[in-house]
């Protein structure tokens, strides 16, 4: 049953592709609760539905079937306008690939997404900025550029950047996919800090120590939830 916390509800959710004269089912038929401030996990093989799952509950994609209401709001039928606004001030991604600007500082990178926030003045956006790479521990790297930070630092400038507006819910993708364990561990102890203060997380993972980190494990299975463990 829901919540009254409830920030995510998806009933039905399914996806079909079509794909060289076919069709691929991607996601068939998944129900999903998340309340505020959880911090979950989802995972599965590959092609087991995960990416399509985070793709529709962070508005990049819409479901071919079911419905899926975010903070209380049906986003389901939505036009791309309104999704788009909607990633804008609602939704934090974190991906494998970091996608830095390389031209750019981490205060500047982190400071881009309020290029979609008109209301937010210059100075009040690398204020924000500069408060969300200290949370994740790298105040004393504002003016570097990514090449010159390790893939561990770069994932947690990803997450700075992410968290800046205060998104009602982050959404990481494989977030420790491209580092090593040493690195992994660091990004996922800023994942948990994030978590204390009541950020609602959720982790697509192939790590089984990413997902050991989180509050409740999701398992899918050839689109569909194969199974909850807390």
């Amino acid at each position: 049953m829901d919540g009254p916390e409830a920030i995510i509800t998806g009933r039905g959710l399914a996806k079909v592709y079509a794909l060289g004269g076919g069709l691929v089912r991607a996601l068939a038929g998944v129900d999903l609760t998340v309340q505020a401030g959880e911090m979950v996990a989802v995972m599965g093989p590959s092609g087991s539905g995960k990416s399509t799952l985070l793709h529709i509950l962070g508005c990049l994609d819409t479901p071919t079937q079911g419905t899926y209401r975010l903070a209380g709001r049906e986003v389901s039928g939505l036009s791309d306008r309104e999704l788009s606004r909607i990633r804008c001030s609602q939704i934090g991604f974190v991906f494998q690939s970091f996608h830095l600007i390389p031209q750019l500082n981490l205060l500047e990178n982190v400071a881009l997404p309020f290029c979609y926030h008109p209301r937010t003045s210059p100075a009040a956006a690398r204020a924000r900025a500069a408060q969300a790479l200290d949370r994740v521990g790298l105040a004393d790297r504002l003016r570097h550029r990514p090449a010159e930070l390790s893939g561990g630092e770069l994932q947690r400038a990803a997450i700075a950047r992410a968290m800046a507006v205060e998104p009602a819910i982050l959404l990481a993708d494989e977030p420790t996919g491209n580092l090593d364990s040493k690195s992994g561990q660091k990004v996922l102890n800023v994942f948990q800090r994030l978590h204390l203060e009541e950020a609602t997380i959720l982790v697509a993972t192939h790590d089984p120590a990413v997902a050991a980190g989180c509050s409740r494990i999701i398992h899918l299975r050839d689109g569909r939830l194969a199974e909850e463990r807390e």
